[in-house]
């Protein structure tokens, strides 16, 4: 087997292995803490209040009758949640670990009956928990991933010609915009903007929660939904790139300012070599693993959206599923997007280790 494939074989091996442990230690800290157990126990409370208060306003029903049935309802749903067994025995926390870890594993998540989690959707519980990430992750790419990807172009695009300009006027300008966008909260720039626009100046919807549909029925229609898409993300999506675009050309110029103060690169411009030359086969190759990292790297943490400026725009992406889920709260929705960010983030980290390897020969030779 070639020395290529035998670093990524190791790699893949390594990042599987680191993914098993990670889904354990997630699973230990979500029963082992006590915090599912505390939950599942006041959702049993609640679905068993709820059954036996129906019933009351059905008749008159004797008191030993009820007290029969809240014995009944109790054990159902303590059986429901996986807190007993079929004989009514109590599950030990370690085992109740091992088989959320388990399920995890398999992609297991079963459903969930949070009417805030489900509302996101939109639909009603029980719902399945993939169904409601696979719903709503597209909401979140829309609006943050391709924020980042813009942004992140934008850098690689403009970042080498501000580095060539260090110290001019320009320059000056990206370092105190960036500052300026490190120093103001993501959450208050989205408020301001939606107070101008939307409120003020009527340009952009302030209920964005309505976009849901267009995601979800937009082959029906795809013209007018991407239509739709477009007005409801334009607002989100511009305050977004406006805060995170200072953070990638400061970034990338600080990255590429090295580089282009090294020998050969000086020698590149005493020969005469065109600026954009010298920036495609001078500057930005002996920067490409860096470059690509925070790239691709940045590409998978945006996944898991923002949760407060989402909250703010009452935009349906990942972070209002996060705020919805640990809020509510519901521990199978809590594990499945860790679970899913991690993924992502394992996936990403594979995808680099297989781009350094056809990028720098130094690695193969390890």
């Amino acid at each position: 087997m070639p020395r290529a494939e035998i670093v990524i074989l190791r790699r893949g091996i390594i990042l599987a292995v680191s993914f098993v442990i990670i889904v354990i230690v997630i699973a230990a800290i979500v029963e082992g803490s006590g915090y599912s157990m505390k939950i599942y126990e006041a959702l049993v409370r609640e679905a068993v209040n709820a059954e036996i208060m129906a019933l009351r306003r059905g008749g008159n029903i004797s008191e030993i009758y009820i007290t029969q049935l809240r014995e009944n309802l109790t054990k159902y749903y303590q059986k429901v949640y996986g807190l007993i067994d079929d004989q009514g025995n109590i599950i030990p926390p370690y085992m109740r670990m091992w088989n959320l870890a388990w399920r995890t594993l398999k992609f297991d998540f079963g459903k969930t009956g949070t009417y805030s989690v489900a509302n996101i959707v939109p639909t009603v519980p029980p719902v399945d928990v993939l169904y409601v990430i696979a719903s709503v992750l597209p909401r979140t790419i829309a609006v943050v991933t391709v924020g980042e990807l813009i942004a992140a172009l934008l850098g690689v695009k403009l970042g080498p010609r501000i580095a060539y300009r260090h110290g001019s006027l320009i320059d000056k300008f990206v370092v105190t915009y960036a500052a300026l966008m490190n120093a103001v909260p993501l959450w208050w720039l989205a408020m301001v903007f939606i107070y101008i626009f939307s409120y003020r100046l009527n340009w952009f919807p302030r209920n964005l929660r309505a976009v849901a549909p267009a995601f979800a029925n937009f082959w029906a229609n795809p013209l007018q939904n991407l239509i739709s898409i477009l007005y409801y993300i334009t607002l989100p999506l511009m305050v977004f790139l406006i805060w995170v675009l200072g953070g990638w050309l400061y970034g990338f110029r600080a990255m590429l300012l090295r580089v282009i103060r090294e020998d050969f690169v000086m020698a590149a411009k005493a020969r005469g070599i065109p600026e954009g030359d010298i920036t495609k086969k001078y500057v930005l190759r002996p920067s490409l693993a860096p470059v690509l990292t925070s790239i691709i790297l940045a590409l998978a943490g945006s996944i898991g959206g923002m949760i407060i400026t989402e909250s703010i725009f009452d935009w349906p992406g990942m972070g209002t599923l996060y705020y919805e889920a640990i809020t509510a709260p519901d521990p199978v929705v809590i594990m499945a997007l860790m679970v899913v960010y991690v993924l992502v983030y394992l996936a990403a980290r594979f995808i680099l280790e297989i781009l350094y390897i056809v990028i720098d020969p130094r690695v193969r030779a390890r």
